[in-house]
């Protein structure tokens, strides 16, 4: 795989935290050009061969073969777009788009387009992810899932003060449920499929929602998704079954272990991650389709983040939260 990264911001940097690690070739990496110190300083320490401050110049660069979009949520639509229609593979930072439209055409021109799109989420890739699947029968029938991502964010004190940071912008696809739940929507749905009823409570401030309330119905059991920016509270995610639970304190998008516990049985602790960076195992998987060409996997996986967009869309809709971007299809 030959990259090419747009975005200079904290996820581009955590994604070279272990780059090297996996069989990545770093092509390039373009942002704007206030950022072009950053850019030449990224080039010079991670071996980038090119340096753009112009997308739409980098994404001639015949060199490139995928697209990794690291910018703010409401640019990756039409940044996914445009590498798309450049025929290059592209990796989608999450959320995947901002509205499931978005996301059913960027799906629907990679198909015309034969290419390759994989979102960036690395709850579903996690191994003790995995893990949870495979012993998800054992515990029974389920009857209760409450997943907890509370997180009190340094930029809510900005925002307090007037100052709207991304994570805390409408204008950017930003809040509560688009950058922290997004994580608990992934793992639920991953699990147990659509939802056939979806509820959104949340508190409200300038426009966007600082915490919220998810909840997901399906035909035997209940779900509850909390996702809060502006308090904290210690980590926990239970799935619970007739027959037993799986439950872990550690936050969804690091899963770093979980315990497995039946019924009047002492819990069995699993930490299947080992000292890896949360992002490398959803590239390992990134990079066996794309090497093998497995578009059949690749596809399941892209039809998952849809299902993930539907539901963001619809909880949005419980609370009149409306994107700029949503009209500019």
């Amino acid at each position: 795989m030959k990259l090419g990264i747009v975005g200079a911001g904290l996820i581009v940097h955590t994604l070279l935290e272990f780059i090297h690690e996996v069989d990545v070739e770093l092509i390039a990496i373009s942002a704007l050009p206030k950022d072009i110190e950053i850019l030449n300083e990224l080039k010079q320490k991670h071996g980038f061969k090119y340096v753009y401050t112009d997308y739409d110049e980098m994404l001639k660069n015949e060199e490139i073969d995928t697209i990794y979009i690291g910018v703010n949520n409401q640019l990756h639509y039409t940044f996914g777009k445009k590498a798309l229609e450049a025929n290059k593979h592209l990796i989608m930072e999450k959320p995947f788009t901002s509205n499931y439209e978005q996301a059913r055409l960027i799906k629907r021109l990679a198909e015309e387009k034969h290419l390759m799109v994989f979102e960036a989420i690395s709850t579903i890739h996690n191994p003790n992810f995995k893990k949870i699947k495979e012993l998800l029968p054992a515990i029974g029938d389920i009857k209760i899932v409450t997943v907890n991502y509370t997180q009190y964010s340094s930029r809510y004190d900005a925002f307090l003060k007037g100052e709207i940071l991304p994570a805390f912008d409408y204008t950017k696809s930003g809040g509560a449920l688009m950058d922290l739940n997004i994580y608990n929507i992934h793992f639920l749905l991953a699990l147990f499929g659509e939802p056939y009823k979806i509820r959104y409570i949340a508190n409200m401030e300038h426009n966007i929602d600082t915490s919220g309330i998810l909840t997901l119905e399906y035909h035997n059991f209940k779900c509850v998704s909390i996702a809060a920016k502006d308090c904290g509270a210690p980590y926990t995610n239970c799935i619970q079954g007739n027959k037993g639970c799986i439950y872990t304190h550690s936050p969804l998008f690091t899963l770093t272990d979980f315990d497995y516990q039946l019924n009047k049985e002492e819990p069995v602790r699993y930490d299947l991650t080992g000292d890896a960076h949360r992002m490398k195992h959803e590239f390992i998987d990134f990079l066996e389709m794309f090497n093998h060409k497995d578009y059949e996997k690749m596809n399941e996986l892209l039809e998952h983040s849809l299902r993930v967009m539907k539901v963001v869309t619809e909880a949005r809709k419980d609370i009149d939260l409306v994107f700029p971007d949503d009209f500019t299809l």
